[in-house]
């Protein structure tokens, strides 16, 4: 029987200017895979570069990590744009951190879209298309991580883009598989416990289970633990010892499809 691996991936970059939002450094000697914002919802050249440096040195895999043009919304506002501009807006994002990992040797291998546009895209066919083939027209070399089970899944499949299924170590789940909305009492894990217990019953039973119970089965290729909160580094830490002590292979994403 193989051993059980997974991907532990964290999105990072999200400092702008003076203004420092949680603990990179750190991150980076726990996660395997660092998605990295692309200056639209949070970071900007120099943080970007900064991220790529700290990744690179930890031997981190690197992912973009674009979003609607939200900078005062952190991303997660609701934008309503055509298809021909969330390609652009895509492939403008990646562009930019292509760019910034050459310089500092390293290499764009994944790409992650956040907040509101991952939100919508989950159960959005048409936005999902949209992002896959902004994806592709750079490179269809480039690894589509996007939520288990959503129709992004499907709509990188259709663009012949390699896809990762991701689960979030410090989100809870409604009976369709979809996050539970931040704005609600029960969306967020804080308990590091809890975080690993649930962690460990998705990599294991290859599933995703929901706050009623629902057991919603489930590719599990990467785990999320949010870089922006107090507890994220504790959080991360726990849940990679965790996991490592339950015999499960902690690799990269490229590492994890390959």
């Amino acid at each position: 029987m193989s051993k059980l691996k997974v991907n532990l991936n964290s999105d990072l970059g999200e400092s702008f200017g003076a203004w420092t939002m949680g603990d990179d450094a750190a991150m980076l000697a726990v996660v395997t895979t660092a998605n990295v914002a692309c200056g639209f919802h949070a970071g900007d050249w120099t943080v970007m570069q900064q991220t790529v440096d700290e990744a690179v040195k930890n031997g981190v895999s690197i992912g973009a990590h674009p979003s609607y043009p939200d900078l005062q919304g952190f991303g997660r506002r609701p934008m309503t744009m055509s298809n021909s501009e969330v390609e652009a807006l895509m492939a403008y994002q990646i562009g930019a951190l292509i760019g910034i990992a050459a310089t500092r040797g390293g290499k764009v291998t994944h790409v992650k879209p956040h907040g509101a546009i991952n939100n919508k895209a989950a159960v959005d066919a048409d936005l999902a298309a949209a992002i896959a083939r902004g994806i592709a027209g750079v490179s269809r070399d480039l690894i589509f991580l996007a939520p288990a089970g959503s129709a992004m899944i499907d709509a990188g499949r259709k663009a012949n883009l390699p896809v990762a299924q991701e689960v979030f170590a410090d989100r809870n789940y409604d009976d369709d598989g979809n996050l539970v909305p931040r704005g609600k009492p029960d969306a967020m894990v804080h308990d590091n416990d809890q975080a690993l217990q649930n962690v460990l019953r998705m990599v294991q039973e290859k599933a995703i289970v929901s706050l009623s119970g629902k057991r919603i089965p489930c590719a599990v290729d990467s785990i999320c633990v949010h870089g922006d909160s107090a507890g994220a580094v504790a959080m991360a830490r726990h849940i990679r010892a965790g996991l490592e002590k339950a015999g499960v292979e902690i690799v990269t994403l490229p590492a994890m499809l390959g």
